[in-house]
């Protein structure tokens, strides 16, 4: 899958969850229940128990049917091992440039951590499909809002902060899309092997993203 093809589907997709699973057996339970409640783009940390193990388990077999991406990625060379173990797309929770190009060097996807106005444009001139906003729940939707002014360009994912309340209020602000982490998949769940209320978390996401869109 190419560059474009792989940001299109996370921008179409609207919502990525991002998983911190404690073994490859349960991610593929969690994978399973995201899908069935419509979420089909996912983030992996890098501080899942073996990774990148995990990210190739998990990409052979959901194949297409679920965009595989990496993240909590530091540097260059974890962001290339993620992608040879299958991932389409690398978050990081900071900045850094090498790894940026990195990302475009396979082809792929990066969404580096920004927090400020300067962070935010030296990632955009250097590349960057997409900014993550991290932690966006310190500075809410109206820093969407007030980015719009000056950057409008910039496509932000909002990270940290987003859960069913201000899930619409980060997109009416501008996100072009989100991340999701313990708001969809609350602890308790995950710890119980809960896969039907996290799915049902998970389709109440889909479906605020949908009618918010569709009101703009």
């Amino acid at each position: 899958m190419d560059r474009l093809e792989i940001l299109n589907r996370i921008l179409d997709a609207g919502i990525t969850a991002v998983i911190r699973a404690k073994s490859s057996e349960h991610l593929m339970h969690v994978a399973e229940a995201l899908k069935a409640g419509g979420v089909t783009s996912l983030e992996v940390t890098m501080t899942t128990p073996n990774a990148l193990q995990v990210i190739s388990e998990v990409s052979k077999r959901f194949g297409s049917e679920i965009l595989l991406g990496v993240g909590t990625c530091l540097d260059p060379e974890t962001a290339r091992a993620a992608i040879l173990a299958g991932a389409e797309f690398v978050v990081s929770p900071t900045l850094s440039l090498d790894t940026i190009h990195m990302c475009h060097r396979y082809d792929k996807v990066i969404l580096p951590g920004c927090f400020t106005p300067t962070e935010i444009l030296t990632a955009w001139e250097n590349g960057a499909d997409l900014i993550k906003v991290f932690p966006a729940g310190v500075v809410g939707p109206s820093f969407f809002k007030d980015m719009r002014g000056p950057l409008p360009q910039v496509k932000l994912v909002p990270t940290g902060g987003v859960d069913l309340t201000t899930a619409a209020s980060f997109i009416k602000a501008g996100a072009a899309a989100l991340c999701v982490g313990t708001a969809m998949m609350p602890k308790e769940a995950m710890a119980a092997g809960d896969w039907k209320a996290i799915s049902a978390i998970a389709a109440q996401f889909v479906q605020i993203v949908k009618e918010t869109r569709a009101a703009l």
